[in-house]
């Protein structure tokens, strides 16, 4: 794909702008809210709305063209939708294989698990975890985003009170596992309104889970460790049977399997996404969990970090959901931080709103400092200045995302947005001084600074740790 040249690639397709153009009704009204039909054209096919906005396109006249557009722009792995509401969980709707290539779509979904064997207050104690899970970085909020109820008692009526502990306490998604379907029945029995994900369909029991994910409308896991052969032949067989929401699971093997299961996983991808197969175009499920099987003696310290790293490779490795069974923050913020990164479109820098932050209760003696809007710039400043509990004005100029040593380098930061942002921000108004801190890496910019605002500028440190100790050894507040 090339994105300088307006172009897509999805699948072994390549759409231009020109493609959905000629299909469009070319009456330039602007109800998309852009300014013609070429324009809208360019942003759906980079994905910046959707197809939907143009509302002559949905009348009856035009429903052949509408439906060609919808069949062109169908991503490469096919969009599946778990659980019902707000808590649902979107994953697939892939457009390429990798993430230079185009922005990755809704993030791998992370599933803890529980089981039909847990006593009642561990399983209470688990849910609690996945719901109490929450880590700010960089201005997101990370968190787990469902539960996998499992059947290790192989008891209908057992695994049938877990679920309905489960549903009674999270409005999580679920994942429900067992492959006899009579287990799995039960379960839907108590969860069938939640749209949980069944797994898994396998060449012995497909005809009956086959069924049960028709008849409470569920997507279907298809399971065949270790043979892409055969899951691509159940894939066919439950397409034919007229099951359409599933997911592929061709194994999770650790320590010797484990270059097989990550080979395994990038071939469906790839033939997904460079080969067009429809039959590997589906969210793929990878199971770390397995690391805690066949534990032997080994160190439960060990057996989580094992499980966190089996996890990050399959992110990697194009994992669309996960099955995880450890609890612990500090195994499972790496794989959850890899996450939130392999996801952030990497044709927009991650920024803030521009405008004045308060830090503490400021008055009108207190410091006043500027960053820039890109997110980690901004959060790293942001924690220096509530660490060190400093009572200051900071800010936030915009510089279309990008740092502070980039932005003047690329005349994203300029003195004139400087005095504007002063002036547009009424700290003239809060401070009865004029001095302004200003990062050391904008150092060049303080005469241009003083010359056009009117402010004294005060050079500060190049790593904002130091602005403390700046503050303290060389701030002096007017008299």
């Amino acid at each position: 794909m090339s994105e300088k040249e307006g172009k897509v690639k999805t699948g072994i397709k390549e759409l231009s702008p020109l493609d959905v153009y000629k299909l469009l009704p070319r009456t330039n009204c602007k109800e998309c809210g852009e300014e013609n039909c070429m324009a809208f054209a360019t942003k759906v096919v980079n994905r910046e709305v959707p197809l939907e906005k143009c509302s002559p396109l949905l009348t009856e006249k035009n429903e052949k063209a509408y439906k060609q557009l919808k069949e062109m722009l169908k991503p490469a792995v096919r969009e599946v939708v778990l659980g019902v509401g707000d808590e649902a969980v979107k994953i697939g709707g892939k457009l390429v294989m990798y993430r230079h290539e185009f922005t990755y779509t809704n993030l791998t979904a992370i599933a803890l698990d529980v089981t039909d064997e847990m006593p009642q207050e561990e399983i209470m104690e688990r849910i609690k975890k996945v719901e109490g899970f929450s880590f700010e970085y960089i201005g997101q909020t990370l968190k787990l985003d469902m539960i996998a109820v499992r059947s290790t008692s192989d008891d209908p009526d057992k695994f049938k009170a877990a679920v309905q502990k489960v549903t009674e306490n999270t409005k999580r998604p679920l994942i429900l596992c067992s492959l006899n379907p009579a287990v799995l029945e039960a379960g839907l029995m108590v969860a069938a309104k939640t749209r949980p994900l069944l797994y898994a369909a396998t060449k012995d029991n497909w005809k009956e889970m086959a069924e049960l994910s028709q008849m409470y409308n569920c997507p279907l896991t298809v399971f065949a460790p270790g043979d892409l052969n055969l899951l691509r032949s159940l894939t066919k067989t439950l397409l034919d049977y007229g099951v359409q929401d599933l997911v592929l699971d061709p194994g999770t093997f650790p320590d010797d399997g484990l270059a097989d299961t990550l080979s395994d996983f990038t071939m469906l991808r790839r033939a997904a996404c460079k080969r067009g197969d429809e039959l590997s175009g589906f969210p793929l499920i990878g199971v770390p969990l397995v690391a805690w099987m066949g534990k032997g003696n080994t160190q439960e310290e060990i057996l989580k970090w094992r499980e966190a790293y089996l996890a990050a490779m399959l992110i990697t490795r194009f994992a669309d959901v996960l099955i995880m069974h450890n609890v612990d923050g500090w195994a499972l913020l790496p794989p959850v931080v890899l996450r939130q990164n392999i996801y952030t479109d990497p044709r927009k820098p991650v920024a803030v709103e521009p405008g004045l932050k308060v830090f503490g209760s400021p008055d009108e003696n207190s410091p006043v400092m500027f960053t820039t809007n890109f997110a980690l710039t901004y959060y790293t400043v942001a924690s220096d200045i509530e660490s060190a509990k400093l009572n200051t004005y900071l800010l936030v100029i915009d510089t279309e995302g990008i740092a502070v040593d980039s932005a003047v380098a690329g005349r994203k930061l300029t003195a004139e947005k400087v005095a504007e942002a002063l002036k547009a921000s009424g700290i003239e108004g809060k401070v009865k001084h004029r001095k302004l801190l200003i990062p050391g890496k904008a150092a060049r910019l303080s005469g241009e600074i003083e010359e056009m605002s009117g402010w004294q500028v005060v050079v500060g440190p190049r790593d904002s740790s130091e602005i403390p100790k700046h503050l303290k050894e060389k701030w002096q507040a007017p008299s």
